[in-house]
């Protein structure tokens, strides 16, 4: 990951506190990147995992200092938080810090463009209305993401990348509908809305793409995409998925 300045840098579902979050590869992005404006896109902190099985290493720790220290140098940081770190959101609409703690966010683009912001759990309607469906979704997905370590564990020992189980499963026809119903229902809100687009989470499906005239962007996660959605100081908008990076690096590192 080559240094470099943005205007603005957009991170979601990072999921701090599980075994899954790839912390590190986020330190190293946020050491290596500037930008005038951090949005925090919900589910940064996953207190969800925390409350069930506590678990935190010193990089998570780290990532949150380094938001801070962003925080402290200028950047204007604003977090929206998101259903896993829901509890934030009785913070709402104050400043803790340096941060700006809100539900939903709007920010202007350097060529004028109005993006909303915002997590993204209010368009799934598991999550909206079914709360035993989200506990078995979320029990499903712990699962799902415990037998992608032990798989990716022995790829590595024999030399191979990593391997997403959990992308495999997104490509099946019903979680193909899924993803484009949330998809259409938040290009559809921010066209409601009179903006040209909407940034958000949730869904861990990074994606760059134009919905009728509505600009659609999805930040990805810190899981497996280690994806990232950028402004360049003219205004254009590009997704960065540093996974495959990310993989080298590991890779290279057990070599040595």
């Amino acid at each position: 990951m080559s240094p470099g300045r943005f205007r603005t840098i957009w991170l979601s579902d990072i999921h701090l506190g599980t075994r899954d979050c790839r912390a590190a590869a986020l330190l190293q992005f946020l050491e290596r990147h500037e930008c005038d404006f951090l949005y925090l896109v919900g589910d940064i902190i996953d207190f969800w995992s925390l409350k069930r099985s506590p678990y935190w290493l010193p990089t998570h720790s780290d990532v949150l200092r380094r938001v801070l220290a962003t925080a402290g140098s200028g950047t204007l940081v604003t977090f929206v938080p998101g259903n896993h770190d829901e509890y934030a959101r009785r913070f709402c609409d104050t400043q803790v810090g340096n941060i700006m703690v809100v539900r939903q966010a709007v920010h202007r683009t350097a060529d004028g463009r109005i993006l909303l912001v915002l997590h993204g759990d209010e368009f799934d309607v598991v999550t909206r209305w079914n709360r035993w469906l989200v506990w078995l979704g979320d029990l499903g997905y712990r699962l799902l993401m415990r037998l992608n370590r032990w798989l990716n564990r022995s790829r590595r020992l024999l030399g191979l990348g990593h391997w997403s189980l959990a992308g495999f499963v997104w490509r099946a026809e019903r979680a193909k509908r899924y993803i484009e119903e949330f998809e259409n229902a938040a290009a559809r809100e921010a066209a409601r809305r009179g903006m040209a687009g909407v940034v958000c989470g949730h869904i861990h499906r990074p994606m760059l793409r134009s919905i009728g005239s509505t600009l659609y962007c999805n930040t990805g996660d810190w899981v497996e995409s280690c994806s990232a959605l950028v402004e360049h100081e003219d205004g254009r908008i590009a997704l960065l998925s540093l996974v495959d990076q990310v993989d080298q690096s590991r890779r290279a590192a057990a070599r040595a």
